[in-house]
C-alpha cells in the first residue's frame, strides 16, 4: 500500500528503505539519456521543497540493461516511471519494458513541471502506450489543470488502469539577500506540506469521477495524512519529500496508518478507501498489497 514518489528515493543507494515499501517507483526514464537542468536544482522553503532536476536519467536502453537487473534484486515489486517529449517517446519506453517480467507496473509521467512540455492530449499518450503493453499503466497527472477529474476520465477511457495523483506544482523561491531565484532554472516543482490539500482535492474529484485505483501523494508525513488520502479515494499512498529527512518514514507511517484506521473502526487501512465520499457510492474493491500491512 505504501510506495515512494518517483524521484524521491534512490533504491540502489538506500536498498533497506526501498525494501520497507510495498513497491518501488523508479525515477522517470526517457528514450535518450538526459543530464537534467543546471544546478542549483533543489531548494528548501518553509512550505516544502522545490526541485528542478529536469528528468536526469541514463536513458531507456542503459536503464534496462544495467539498472533494472540490479533493482530486481531488491525483491520489491518495481514500478517504472517513463516520460518523453513526444507520443512516440512514451510508446518506445513502454515497448522496451513490456518484455521484462520484473516490471510490475508502468507509471506515465504526464506532468513534470521542470521540462519544456509538448502539446499532446493525455488520452493520446495513454492510448499509444496501451497498445505497447498489457502491464498495468498508471497516469501521473498534474494538479495545475482547470479540471483534473476530466483529465482522469480521459486517461481512463484511453486505457489507463490507474492514476497517480499528484505531481508537484510549479513554485518559486528567491534568495533573501540577492532577491534572485534560488534555483538555476528559475521555478521548480513544489512538494511537501503545501501540496497536501491540493493532492486531497485532486484525489477526491478523480475518484468520484472514475472510481479507478489511485496512488495518492503530496505532503504525506504521517499515518493520518495517508489515511486522509485513502478516505479521499486513494487505494495506495506514495511518500515523497519526507523520505529525504526521514528514511524510516515508511515503517513509521505504516504503523501510524494501522493505528489511525483502527481507531476509526476500519478493519484495515484498505477499507478506508473512499470513506470521505457520500454514502450510496459503490464500495471500492480492496487491493491486496504484495507486502500486507501488519495488524
Amino acid at each position: 500500500m505504501l510506495l515512494n514518489a518517483s524521484g524521491c528515493l534512490d533504491a540502489l543507494t538506500a536498498p533497506d528503505v526501498a525494501r520497507s515499501l510495498d513497491a518501488y517507483v523508479t525515477k522517470t526514464v526517457t528514450p535518450l539519456p538526459r543530464g537534467g537542468n543546471e544546478p542549483v536544482r533543489i531548494a528548501e522553503t518553509e512550505l516544502g521543497m522545490l526541485n528542478s532536476i529536469g528528468l536526469a536519467n541514463p536513458g531507456i536502453d542503459r536503464f534496462v540493461d544495467e539498472y533494472l537487473p540490479r533493482l530486481a534484486e531488491l525483491g520489491v515489486p518495481l514500478w517504472v516511471s517513463v516520460g518523453g517529449f513526444s507520443v512516440d517517446d512514451y510508446a518506445q519506453c513502454v515497448s522496451r519494458l513490456d518484455a521484462h517480467p520484473e516490471v510490475s507496473a508502468i507509471e506515465l509521467n504526464l506532468s513534470c513541471p521542470n521540462v519544456d512540455a509538448f502539446e499532446a492530449p493525455t488520452a493520446e499518450i495513454v492510448e499509444a502506450t496501451r497498445a505497447e503493453t498489457a502491464k498495468p499503466l498508471y497516469a501521473k497527472l498534474s494538479p495545475a489543470v482547470p479540471d483534473v477529474a476530466a483529465v482522469a476520465v480521459a486517461a481512463r477511457d484511453a486505457g489507463a488502469d490507474g492514476l497517480s495523483l499528484v505531481n508537484t506544482i510549479r513554485g518559486l523561491a528567491l534568495d533573501e539577500r540577492t532577491l534572485q531565484p534560488r534555483l538555476a532554472h528559475g521555478a521548480g516543482g513544489l512538494s511537501g506540506p503545501a501540496l497536501r490539500p491540493i493532492a486531497l482535492a485532486a484525489v477526491y474529484a478523480s475518484y468520484a469521477a472514475t472510481h479507478m485505483p489511485i496512488v495518492g501523494m503530496g505532503g504525506v508525513e504521517s499515518g493520518r495524512h495517508a489515511l486522509d488520502l485513502l478516505a479521499a479515494g486513494a487505494s495506495r499512498v506514495a511518500l515523497g519529500t519526507v523520505l529525504f529527512a526521514d528514511p524510516g518514514a515508511p515503517t513509521r507511517i505504516r504503523a501510524e496508518l494501522v493505528q489511525e484506521s483502527s481507531e476509526r473502526g476500519f478493519a484495515s487501512p484498505a477499507n478506508a478507501t473512499g470513506a470521505a465520499h457520500a454514502t450510496g457510492m459503490a464500495e471500492p474493491e480492496a487491493l491486496e498489497s504484495p507486502h500486507p500491512v501488519p495488524a
